[in-house]
């Protein structure tokens, strides 16, 4: 596709179980993002999917980890997750969800059709069960070690530590995360994509850019570790994918299919299909036809991902659509790396994370600070480091310094010599430019050379290069200063201002141009500076390429005699109390967590975490031995207002007889939980010794059952 009439542009949609780190938005987000707003600039007709992926194992986990419901955190975190990139600047023009009813019906539309054409396979196989859960286990429910770095928390599908996609089969000492239990295999039916069956096209399509002899993109425009993944697992030969699991929470498989009762959708083949319903919703509130975005061949279709997507979205969603019939493959997947953090990969269960939500709150006003740093670390083709001191420096060298720096000089200096008025200019003058040896005059070079550095820009972006076109603009600003520094206005404001009006008029055009181009990248810098030039709102409708056509017929883009308003600082210098404040921050206000790692602490919790406990006194009244369960005691513990059952793994230090009457402190609102059989309804503290000897936590002598300990 040389020239695509239309875009139709995705990010990936982030699982609702959790808020946004700085991780997510340099991988997914800000690309697209700048991509989608140069699209909007250059005129192009564009639809900017965004989404929470709402269904899945993950979803349940959290849910059973917080004692509540699936609905119930997917509504909390796609609303926090919504709002997160309203603020932070992420244009989607839908934000959708994957638990809105027009998503499930598209989804088992899919599901529905592939079916009928035969595109599946419907095979019995063994899958690991909770006898304590009584249900079967999909890949998240599972945990153990993994076989290829013996990392202890690998989860079934995936180990996040060596990042190495797994079966469940595959852990060694594998454990239910439901239970805690081992897990035991049993036979179970579910369908498969074949995907053996679509070797050969894809290989065509990924390595060639050729689908069924039609040229459909150009293969060397995409990345080269996309390509390569892709071609290893072709080349490793592809396996049948189950598209179906024993959940109950997801998208249903249609209930007219027999032997779909009790079978959800595996998320990895719902969440894609959930751009097309997102597609739906956005075009059915603007009026719109959705197909021509999904179904015309004159749009191309790009989806934004992080590395750990890759598969999906290059080979299994591309095998969705085809077999669906008459939907449009994906013209580029850019895939980003993974950003890290302080040297150490990002973990959310740890906390070990800059949160977008978290950011916004200390740092108001400084979104596009973050955006900045996003972009200039930006992990395009490998790896990168989000740090602090990184960040500070960013912002203090490079936006303060340069890019607010002459931008505020600019604007200060035309309201000092011509009260805001951009001054008319004597054309034939010369005057020195820092790019070249020589005078060249304005009308000859100058805003010809300006087109050249933009249309090098727009080549960068145009190749999903963000950090170089970023860079670029960045080189447009140091140029500007460097016109100011070589001419000196200040200087010869008053020995020669002709030459100073020249200067001066140039250097408006550069703070004009940059306005526009910075947009994709700075969108709420390029608001400011519009104001300040008093030059109308962007609203992202050709404007860059109005800019373009100008410069390319040596035309101005901010016209002599045009009155702008006062110089503003665009960016404020991040001091060190900022930056030491969240790296304590970042490590739980304590100074030496190495010590804390070598002494067994575990990672930091907030205040808020803690208050979220509720600590009670209780009294054992009985106890018994669980059967079949020789660490395993259920107790019965008075707490005065109520007894509880609660089953603890004491048995190997205490017998039942000796518990009886003791004072202990139980958590009282953990979500109830069962275990062999027995649902229990607490947590009974316990401390350690070295030599791993148990002992009671009880409140001091003379308290009353039920008393809370603060």
């Amino acid at each position: 596709m040389i020239s695509p009439s239309r875009y139709l542009v995705t990010s990936a949609l982030p699982y609702a179980n959790g808020p946004l780190h700085v991780g997510h938005l340099a991988g997914a987000y800000l690309p697209a993002d700048a991509f989608v707003r140069f699209l909007r600039l250059s005129g192009k007709d564009v639809v900017y999917i965004g989404g929470s992926d709402e269904h899945g194992a993950a979803i349940k986990i959290k849910a059973l980890r917080e004692g509540t419901s699936p609905q119930a955190i997917v509504d909390k975190y796609h609303a926090m997750i919504k709002e997160a990139f309203s603020q932070i600047g992420i244009s989607f023009d839908i934000y959708h969800r994957t638990s809105e009813q027009i998503h499930h019906e598209t989804s088992q539309d899919f599901f529905r059709t592939l079916n009928d054409k035969g595109a599946f396979t419907e095979l019995e196989t063994e899958q690991y069960y909770d006898e304590e859960a009584k249900q079967f286990l999909a890949d998240r429910f599972i945990m153990g070690t993994c076989p290829r770095c013996q990392h202890t928390e690998a989860y079934g599908d995936q180990c996040e530590n060596c990042g190495s996609t797994l079966s469940p089969t595959e852990l060694i000492d594998p454990r239910s995360t439901i239970s805690g239990e081992t897990p035991v295999l049993r036979k179970t039916k579910h369908w498969y994509l074949p995907l053996e069956n679509h070797e050969t096209w894809l290989r065509s399509y990924i390595t060639n850019g050729v689908v069924e002899g039609k040229e459909h993109h150009y293969p060397e425009e995409w990345k080269k570790h996309v390509v390569g993944q892709c071609k290893s697992w072709l080349d490793a030969g592809l396996q049948p994918r189950a598209i179906t699991r024993d959940l109950d929470w997801g998208v249903d498989v249609p209930q007219d299919i027999e032997g779909s009762e009790g079978k959800k959708l595996y998320v990895w083949m719902d969440a894609p299909i959930g751009y097309i319903s997102a597609t739906k919703a956005w075009a059915k509130e603007h009026k719109k036809d959705w197909e021509l975005y999904w179904r015309d061949e004159e749009t191309a279709l790009v989806h934004f991902i992080g590395k750990d997507n890759i598969v999906f979205h290059c080979l299994i969603f591309p095998v969705i659509l085809k077999s669906y019939g008459g939907y449009n493959l994906p013209v580029n997947v850019p895939a980003n790396q993974f950003v890290n953090l302080e040297g150490e990969k990002v973990s959310t269960s740890k906390g070990w994370a800059v949160w977008i939500h978290e950011y916004l709150k200390d740092f108001p006003g400084r979104e596009d600070e973050l955006r900045y740093y996003g972009f200039k670390i930006m992990p395009e083709l490998k790896d990168s480091d989000f740090t602090w001191k990184g960040f500070q420096d960013a912002i203090n060298n490079e936006l303060v310094n340069n890019l607010g720096n002459f931008i505020h000089r600019v604007l200060v200096l035309t309201n000092k010599y011509y009260n805001g008025v951009v001054p008319v200019f004597d054309e034939s003058i010369s005057i020195s430019a820092p790019q070249e040896a020589g005078s060249p005059t304005w009308h000859d070079s100058e805003l010809l050379d300006l087109f050249d550095k933009l249309h090098e820009y727009r080549s960068h972006i145009k190749a999903y290069d963000f950090r170089s076109a970023l860079k670029s603009l960045m080189e447009l600003s140091t140029t500007g200063n460097q016109l100011l520094q070589y001419n000196e206005p200040w200087k010869f404001e008053k020995t020669d201002p002709d030459l100073v009006k020249v200067v001066m008029n140039l250097s408006l055009q550069y703070v004009a141009a940059l306005s526009v181009a910075l947009r994709p990248f700075l969108p709420f810098t390029s608001d400011k500076i519009q104001e300040m030039l008093a030059l109308p709102v962007i609203k992202e409708k050709g404007e860059f390429m109005d800019q373009m056509d100008a410069l390319s017929e040596g035309k101005h883009l901010i016209a002599a005699g045009h009155k702008i308003k006062k110089a503003q600082h665009l960016f404020s210098r991040i001091d060190d109390e900022e930056i030491k404040a969240q790296i304590e921050k970042l490590n739980g206000g304590t100074k030496d967590k190495d010590a804390h790692a070598v002494n067994g602490i575990k990672e930091v919790s907030s205040f808020e975490d803690f208050a979220k406990l509720d600590l009670r006194t209780g009294t054992i009244t009985a106890a018994e031995k669980v059967e079949k369960a020789d660490k395993l005691l259920k107790l019965t513990v008075d707490l005065g207002f109520e007894e509880r059952t609660v089953v603890s793994g004491i048995a190997g230090s205490y017998d039942p007889a000796t518990v009886v009457g003791q004072d202990i402190v139980l958590v009282a609102n953990l979500a109830p939980r069962k275990i062999r059989g027995v649902v229990s309804q607490g947590m009974i503290l316990l401390a350690e010794d070295k030599d791993g000897k148990l002992g009671f936590v009880a409140a001091p002598k003379g308290w009353t059952k039920g008393d809370v300990v603060r």
